[in-house]
């Protein structure tokens, strides 16, 4: 006998404890099949029902056909990070059933493709089977479509058990779609019939309700990808040059996506910019310097092994004290890695990188929206600093879709730093384009196109004196060195501020950065609620200011959380005050996944009981 013949559509039976949208679904499903349409309906769809929610995928990064996961956090609350515990899972693979089913928590829903054969051996979780192949048969679908609409099969369903708002569904669709009538009424079409399907054979007797709210209101959603290329395009950006790799491709996708609409000529038409998908990352940065060089603002983007290659490049750009930022869109290393998990292991390499004594500025975005702030603010501080600028994303915060405030129009003009031309040149009786006139470590430059008879000068990564003039005088050289650690001091006071969040009776606190921000709120929430008040310091640049310092002296213990394996921030700030080192306590995890506010938690809690 049949599941539907054994159902006949009872009466719903509603858990006495019903869980209302504070849970998180996990969809597992196969690499390839199309699935994340159908992941972005459903959190784009919650979303617009004024739910606060967030997405993480876990996807292979070698072929097509491996398994992939993609959780859906919902939180009344406004939580974002990642969770340790899945209440809904969504079984679409056969391979991984077992695990799936396994990774449930006690009292959890299990929905699954009842085409698989293997057994339901758990009584401590409800279950619901889908008829996936048979509604996907007889849907309007093209044959060779017919595996990837499968997966609005289980939106349908969800939609239906859970309460997702139907119109908010087609909205989302709308969305992805971008308005094409045919794919959206395909797609939809099946959804409304595996919600009937699921309205006449399911019956609902697991606790998880999804209601509507108003805690999106004035939100949008968006990746730290796209946020970071939109706001370089409103930092002015003119060139960039870049080479495919995860998880940073999508940045300057991103770019080509968006420049030829906002950067355009309005009388001629032409494009005001130049995207080159170069041969490599050594070309790649090659390209962004001798852009920088002539006076463009010019970006690449990269991860961890583009990085690596670009070290020799970096360390001229530095010494020739030319502005260039780089986005480096940190995942698991060392070498190849894991390609398409998140990490924050970039840290030293990006600060120091270079051979001799070479240190960079670093902005460490924790939101999409601070993207958008640092892909401007990135060009203003490169040109003001005449130097490299890196801005460290990572997989979760730039590829993942997240729950943000709207993006804030610059607030000040494009600042182009010392530029002189040539009536500035003849203001000056004695320029060198490495004097530095003013005291602060900064010197003036020119630009190509400057025709005053003073104003060239011979750029080079070898030793040269205060007038570009090459030269191996020790004088000369440790002259030199000493103006750009000058420059290096002066740039503390030029940076984004940390953001402090005190509580009354903290004696211990907590630095961090970037993606790790959700969690740690979390975290120090729920240690709140424990009895435990914890300052929280988030850092948004490198190097650090006073701020930071007097943070630290200020308690007595201060946990540096991180995503990497040695504590690289721990121990670069245990450089700035080496009085306080001691009461510095590193706090690493690097397993490839985002941070759980679970994990913060409790290794706080075990420091604390020692």
């Amino acid at each position: 006998m049949s599941f539907v013949e054994t159902q006949k559509k009872p009466a719903e039976v509603i858990p006495a404890h019903p869980v209302v949208n504070d849970f998180s679904i996990t969809v597992a499903t196969i690499n390839g099949t199309g699935s994340q349409t159908s992941n972005l309906t459903l959190l784009r769809a919650l979303f617009k029902m004024g739910v606060p929610v967030s997405g993480k995928n876990l996807f292979p990064s070698n072929i097509q056909g491996l398994p992939t996961w993609y959780t859906i956090r919902v939180s009344k609350d406004g939580y974002l990070a990642r969770t340790e515990t899945t209440e809904v899972m969504v079984a679409m693979n056969a391979a991984t059933f077992s695990k799936d089913q396994a990774e449930v928590t006690p009292g959890g829903v299990f929905f699954y493709a009842d085409d698989f054969k293997q057994a339901i051996t758990r009584d401590d979780i409800v279950s619901y089977p889908m008829p996936v192949k048979k509604l996907a048969r007889e849907s309007d679908a093209p044959s060779q479509l017919r595996d990837y609409v499968a997966n609005m099969v289980y939106v349908g369903v969800l939609a239906q058990m859970i309460g997702i708002d139907v119109d908010t569904i087609q909205q989302a669709l709308d969305f992805h779609f971008q308005g094409k009538e045919k794919p959206i009424a395909l797609n939809f079409n099946i959804i409304e019939k595996a919600m009937a399907w699921a309205a006449e054979n399911l019956v609902k007797s697991d606790p998880y309700h999804i209601e509507a709210m108003d805690a999106t209101e004035g939100c949008i959603m968006t990746s730290g990808n796209t946020a970071g290329a939109l706001g370089s395009i409103y930092g002015g950006i003119q060139f960039a040059s870049w080479y495919p790799i995860t998880p940073a491709s999508s940045l300057a996708e991103s770019l080509n996506q968006y420049l030829p609409q906002l950067r355009q000529d309005p009388e001629t038409g032409e494009n005001t910019y130049a995207v080159v998908q170069a041969e490599d990352e050594l070309a790649a940065i090659g390209m962004a310097i001798g852009a920088g060089w002539g006076g463009l603002r010019a970006l690449t983007s990269t991860s961890g092994p583009g990085i690596s290659l670009m070290a020799e490049y970096a360390g001229l750009a530095y010494y020739a004290e030319t502005p260039v930022v780089i986005w480096d869109v940190q995942r698991m290393g060392p070498s190849t890695g894991l390609p398409t998990r998140t990490s924050q292991g970039d840290i030293n390499l990006t600060y120091y990188l270079g051979h001799g004594d070479t240190k960079h500025v670093l902005l460490l975005p924790g939101s999409a929206n601070e993207c958008f702030e640092f892909g401007w603010k990135a060009f203003d501080l490169a040109d003001r600093l005449q130097t490299l600028v890196f801005v460290l994303s990572d997989l979760d915060l730039g590829m993942n879709q997240w729950m943000t405030t709207p993006f804030e129009y610059p607030d000040a003009e494009i600042d182009r730093g010392k530029v002189l031309w040539e009536e500035d040149v003849e203001k000056i009786e004695d320029w060198g384009r490495y004097l530095d006139i003013d005291g602060d470590g900064i010197t003036y430059r020119t630009l190509p196109g400057n025709r005053h008879p003073r104003s060239g000068y011979f750029a080079r990564g070898t030793g040269h004196d205060e007038h570009a003039n090459y030269s191996e005088d020790p004088v000369d050289w440790e002259r030199g060195m000493e103006r750009l650690r000058s420059k290096f001091e002066t740039a503390r006071g030029m940076l984004p501020k940390p953001v402090i969040h005190t509580r009354s009776g903290a004696e211990i606190g907590v630095i961090a950065f970037g993606s790790t921000d959700p969690a740690v709120c979390e975290a120090l929430d729920h240690l709140n609620d424990d009895g435990l008040a914890v300052d929280y310091l988030r850092l948004r640049a490198l190097p650090v200011d006073e701020e930071v310092r007097e943070f630290i002296r200020n308690h007595q213990r201060v946990y540096v959380v991180e995503m990497n394996h040695d504590g690289q921030l721990h121990q670069i700030i245990s450089l700035e005050v080496p009085d306080r080192a001691i009461h510095l306590k590193s706090l690493t995890k690097n397993d490839g996944l985002p941070l759980s506010a679970d994990w913060i938690r409790g290794a706080i809690l075990d420091q604390e009981r020692e």
